[in-house]
Protein backbone atom coordinates (compact mmCIF):
# COMPACT_ATOMS: atom_id res chain seq x y z
CA UNK A 1 0.00 0.00 0.00
CA UNK A 2 2.23 2.64 1.00
CA UNK A 3 4.25 1.49 -2.44
CA UNK A 4 0.93 2.42 -4.56
CA UNK A 5 -0.28 5.58 -2.66
CA UNK A 6 0.91 8.70 -3.81
CA UNK A 7 2.89 10.96 -1.04
CA UNK A 8 0.47 13.25 0.16
CA UNK A 9 1.39 16.83 -0.98
CA UNK A 10 1.77 19.25 1.88
CA UNK A 11 -1.58 21.32 3.12
CA UNK A 12 -0.15 24.41 2.56
CA UNK A 13 2.69 25.84 0.40
CA UNK A 14 5.71 27.27 2.41
CA UNK A 15 6.44 30.91 1.40
CA UNK A 16 9.54 31.98 0.82
CA UNK A 17 10.87 35.05 2.45
CA UNK A 18 12.50 37.42 0.26
CA UNK A 19 15.51 39.40 1.71
CA UNK A 20 14.60 42.32 -0.83
CA UNK A 21 14.23 45.87 0.81
CA UNK A 22 10.45 47.33 0.62
CA UNK A 23 10.81 50.18 -1.56
CA UNK A 24 8.32 52.24 -0.02
CA UNK A 25 9.63 52.18 3.08
CA UNK A 26 13.23 53.06 1.34
CA UNK A 27 11.52 56.13 -0.49
CA UNK A 28 10.02 57.45 2.61
CA UNK A 29 13.30 57.48 4.44
CA UNK A 30 15.08 59.49 1.27
CA UNK A 31 12.27 61.98 1.04
CA UNK A 32 12.87 62.60 4.38
CA UNK A 33 16.75 62.77 4.53
CA UNK A 34 16.30 65.25 1.00
CA UNK A 35 14.07 67.27 3.44
CA UNK A 36 16.49 67.73 6.24
CA UNK A 37 18.66 68.73 4.12
CA UNK A 38 16.62 71.23 2.00
CA UNK A 39 15.59 72.39 5.73
CA UNK A 40 19.30 72.49 6.87
CA UNK A 41 19.86 75.05 3.91
CA UNK A 42 17.23 77.24 4.17
CA UNK A 43 18.31 77.71 7.57
CA UNK A 44 21.93 77.60 6.36
CA UNK A 45 21.35 80.68 3.92
CA UNK A 46 18.88 82.64 6.55
CA UNK A 47 21.62 82.82 9.24
CA UNK A 48 24.16 84.07 6.70
CA UNK A 49 21.70 86.79 6.04
CA UNK A 50 21.41 87.60 9.25
CA UNK A 51 24.39 87.70 9.64
CA UNK A 52 25.13 90.07 6.80
CA UNK A 53 22.22 92.65 7.91
CA UNK A 54 23.59 92.37 11.70
CA UNK A 55 27.15 93.18 10.45
CA UNK A 56 25.74 95.83 7.89
CA UNK A 57 23.69 97.44 10.95
CA UNK A 58 26.51 97.41 13.09
CA UNK A 59 28.87 99.49 10.48
CA UNK A 60 25.68 101.88 9.70
CA UNK A 61 25.15 102.72 12.96
CA UNK A 62 27.88 105.17 13.66
CA UNK A 63 27.85 106.83 10.73
CA UNK A 64 23.74 107.31 11.51
CA UNK A 65 24.91 109.05 15.27
CA UNK A 66 27.16 111.36 12.89
CA UNK A 67 24.31 112.65 10.81
CA UNK A 68 22.04 113.04 13.32
CA UNK A 69 24.51 115.12 15.54
CA UNK A 70 24.84 117.32 12.52
CA UNK A 71 21.82 117.62 12.09
CA UNK A 72 21.05 118.55 15.55
CA UNK A 73 24.16 121.36 15.21
CA UNK A 74 22.51 122.33 11.67
CA UNK A 75 19.09 123.21 13.31
CA UNK A 76 20.61 125.21 16.37
CA UNK A 77 22.51 127.14 13.57
CA UNK A 78 19.26 127.82 11.81
CA UNK A 79 17.81 129.03 15.26
CA UNK A 80 20.15 131.20 15.35
CA UNK A 81 19.94 132.82 11.75
CA UNK A 82 16.49 132.99 12.49
CA UNK A 83 16.89 135.36 15.53
CA UNK A 84 19.61 137.77 13.75
CA UNK A 85 17.27 137.63 10.49
CA UNK A 86 14.66 138.49 12.45
CA UNK A 87 16.42 141.37 14.18
CA UNK A 88 17.91 142.72 10.61
CA UNK A 89 14.62 142.79 9.33
CA UNK A 90 13.00 144.53 12.47
CA UNK A 91 16.02 147.32 12.28
CA UNK A 92 15.55 147.11 8.61
CA UNK A 93 11.91 148.23 8.48
CA UNK A 94 12.99 150.70 10.96
CA UNK A 95 15.62 152.42 9.30
CA UNK A 96 13.01 153.23 6.51
CA UNK A 97 10.09 154.19 8.74
CA UNK A 98 10.07 157.90 8.02
CA UNK A 99 8.78 158.68 11.07
CA UNK A 100 12.12 156.94 12.96
CA UNK A 101 13.85 159.20 10.73
CA UNK A 102 15.20 161.92 12.60
CA UNK A 103 15.95 159.81 15.35
CA UNK A 104 18.31 157.75 13.25
CA UNK A 105 19.84 160.64 11.97
CA UNK A 106 20.53 162.02 15.62
CA UNK A 107 21.88 158.50 16.40
CA UNK A 108 23.99 158.16 13.60
CA UNK A 109 25.27 161.76 13.47
CA UNK A 110 25.41 162.57 17.08
CA UNK A 111 24.05 166.10 16.15
CA UNK A 112 21.03 167.25 17.72
CA UNK A 113 18.02 169.81 17.24
CA UNK A 114 18.81 172.75 18.59
CA UNK A 115 15.83 172.75 20.57
CA UNK A 116 17.22 170.20 22.72
CA UNK A 117 19.37 170.43 25.27
CA UNK A 118 22.48 168.34 25.28
CA UNK A 119 23.08 166.41 28.73
CA UNK A 120 26.53 165.11 29.64
CA UNK A 121 26.38 162.30 32.56
CA UNK A 122 29.57 162.58 34.92
CA UNK A 123 30.81 160.25 37.26
CA UNK A 124 31.24 162.49 40.72
CA UNK A 125 33.93 160.33 41.70
CA UNK A 126 36.01 160.46 38.63
CA UNK A 127 35.37 164.61 38.83
CA UNK A 128 36.73 164.72 42.42
CA UNK A 129 39.92 162.80 41.05
CA UNK A 130 40.81 164.37 38.23
CA UNK A 131 40.96 167.35 40.63
CA UNK A 132 43.03 166.11 42.66
CA UNK A 133 45.42 164.98 40.02
CA UNK A 134 45.57 168.60 38.41
CA UNK A 135 45.85 170.91 41.14
CA UNK A 136 49.11 170.36 42.90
Amino acid sequence: MNAFQPSRPPLQPEKQRRSVPRPKKHLHQRSYQIMALETSAKITVNLVIITAAVSALVQLLPYHWLQQDKLREIRTEVKLMEARVNSLRTEFSRNFDPSQAKSIRQEQSYRFDPSQRQVILINPDLKDAEQSYSSP
